[in-house]
């Protein structure tokens, strides 16, 4: 059975184009800078953004191209794209995505496996019956799927998204999906084992979207907890995904910052890599004017990013998507004076705005790793 899902981060071209003004002169390029891509390996980060396959029009990949060296598809390896039904894989947009990174020289990174929540899940999925002993049947799908998906790609991924926002932000507890009825904690376990035995040259990951406002305590606690426990129970895991969404819960101006910096403490403390996977600042809490609205993204862009760089730990920063006219926000949280978002370093117009300036200023300055 096949479903339409309304997909998290996916802005249909369409709705692109209408929210947005069309680019009437070639992109602008910050070609008096360095690029993101140069900077941050100079410090020993590894730089790029998400790209969706609709988004693919000329003058927006010259700017990943010239940005960045490491492309993530922002929806092409997700389960209700590669598996719409349950007797049929699509894998040719992520296969556009992956053409693209490895035809530019650029890194691949896979996301995500398994996404744990079931308002992502393909609705044959959601209805299916893993009959008299589901925690086999439930293993067997789980590792028959993520099979297939890494041995598609292969080495191609150095680092994937195992599981994705496993962690209910309003209990701290794992969410109810179809796997943890039938397996519990398992299932978590389950796809770091299969991903380590079908990928096992790539960097293997927990990703999640908790923030630094106020609001995500809960989150955060329930975040570490599973982090403790995959530990505990000697899962392969590499690296912590920080997604860095920053202002997605209405509280851009409420960073705790003494509360976010002792949770990533604790995080390295378990011996995780540190990668922000999804950065972007919404704005819809800022004012209408396009320069005051500007200013305060970079300006909570920097603050975050400084004290982020700062851990050693860190090696890679995507931002997901490099161009507002593209970005997941206008349709996921569209502002209340009907006015685009302006969330990621280049404009509808592909022209760098300050949030490009103060991303290449905590570059700059963050320590060498």
């Amino acid at each position: 059975m096949s479903t339409s899902l309304p997909t998290r981060r996916h802005v249909l071209a369409g709705l692109s184009a209408a929210a947005l003004p069309v680019m009437a002169s070639p992109p602008a390029f910050a070609a008096s800078e360095p690029s993101l891509r140069a900077l941050a390996a100079e410090k020993g980060i590894l730089f790029g953004s998400a790209l969706s396959a609709g988004t693919m029009e000329p003058a927006y990949l010259d700017i990943l191209k010239a940005e960045c060296g490491v492309i993530v598809p922002e929806n092409e390896f997700k389960v209700y794209v590669i598996a719409p039904q349950s007797d049929r894989y699509n894998f040719a947009p992520g296969d556009t995505i992956a053409g693209f990174a490895r035809d530019n020289g650029m890194k691949l990174r896979g996301h995500t496996l398994l996404w744990n929540k079931v308002e992502f899940m393909p609705k044959w999925l959601l209805d299916i019956d893993f009959g008299a002993n589901p925690a086999r049947e439930a293993e067997r799908y789980l590792r028959d799927y993520i099979k297939r998906v890494c041995t598609h790609y292969g080495d191609q991924v150095f680092s994937w998204d195992v599981v994705n926002e496993t962690i209910d932000p309003q209990t701290g507890d794992i969410r109810d999906t179809p796997f943890t009825k039938a397996l519990g904690f398992d299932c978590i376990r389950i796809a770091f084992e299969a991903a380590r035995e079908y990928a096992p040259k790539a960097q293997l990951v927990y990703n999640d979207y908790m923030s630094w406002e106020r609001g995500n305590e809960t989150h955060r606690k329930g975040v570490l907890k599973l982090l403790e426990t995959l530990r505990a129970k000697n899962v392969p895991i590499d690296g912590f995904g920080i997604q860095s969404h920053i202002g997605n819960d209405g509280h851009i101006k409420e960073a705790q910052h003494e509360q976010w910096r002792a949770f990533i403490d604790a995080a390295v403390g378990m011996d995780y890599r540190l990668l922000i996977t999804e950065f972007d600042v919404n704005d819809k809490d800022l004012p209408t004017d396009t320069a005051v609205r500007d200013a305060g993204v970079a300006a909570a862009a920097k603050d975050y990013l400084d004290l982020m760089f700062s851990y050693k730990e860190l090696d890679q920063f995507l931002c997901w998507g490099m161009s507002d006219k593209h970005s997941w926000l206008q349709g996921w949280t569209p502002r209340a004076d009907k006015t685009p978002q302006r969330p990621t370093p280049y404009d509808a117009n592909y022209r760098p705005k300050p949030l490009r300036e103060a991303i290449a200023a905590a570059l700059k300055a963050a320590p060498k790793r």
